[in-house]
């Protein structure tokens, strides 16, 4: 039975994990560059964000190596500030934007970058493991119009159902 058990909760992480089918992730990543706060200018809404706003990231170096992440959201029904507290770490090499994150434990999901802005770091492109995760962030709290339509039609052409984005701040 405890055989049994243990491979099951293997199955349910594993199952976490992963990147969607076509897509990949970018290389030369910087996580120097990376770190600070970045604010969701749109996302393809799960359970865990549903009547979330205002939603922002910091990401900051942990003493080990990890990366602190604190995510912080406006909850529009019980109009309050939600925060959860999390960590990640890189899944393979750290040139590559590939990590995985927890907020509960032993329990990890996927975080893949797989767009950003090269010069500035300023907008990012990120999924989990599946198209259902999608999320498109940025340093600033709004994002020009037509880089954002642009990340949109880029993101549909990776398979992204697009129509169910939630924009936030101003939008194509």
């Amino acid at each position: 039975m405890i055989k049994k058990l243990f491979v099951l909760l293997i199955l349910l992480l594993a199952g976490c994990m992963g990147i969607p089918r076509g897509v990949t992730v970018v290389d030369n990543f910087s996580l120097d560059r990376f770190l600070g706060t970045w604010y969701e200018v749109a996302r393809i809404d799960t359970s865990f964000e549903k009547d979330l706003e205002q939603v922002s990231a910091l990401y900051t170096l942990a003493e080990d190596g990890s990366v602190k992440v604190l995510n912080k959201g406006y909850d529009r029904k019980k109009r309050e500030v939600q925060t959860i507290e999390g960590r990640g770490v890189f899944v393979g090499d750290t040139r590559k934007g590939a990590l995985k994150v927890s907020f509960f434990g032993p329990f990890y999901a996927s975080y893949n970058i797989i767009a950003i802005d090269k010069v500035g770091y300023r907008w990012a492109m990120v999924c989990g493991r599946d198209p259902a995760y999608f999320w498109i962030l940025s340093k600033d709290p709004e994002m020009e119009p037509k880089l954002l339509n642009d990340l949109v039609i880029r993101a549909k052409s990776l398979g992204f159902d697009t129509e169910h984005l939630h924009y936030f701040g101003k939008h194509p």
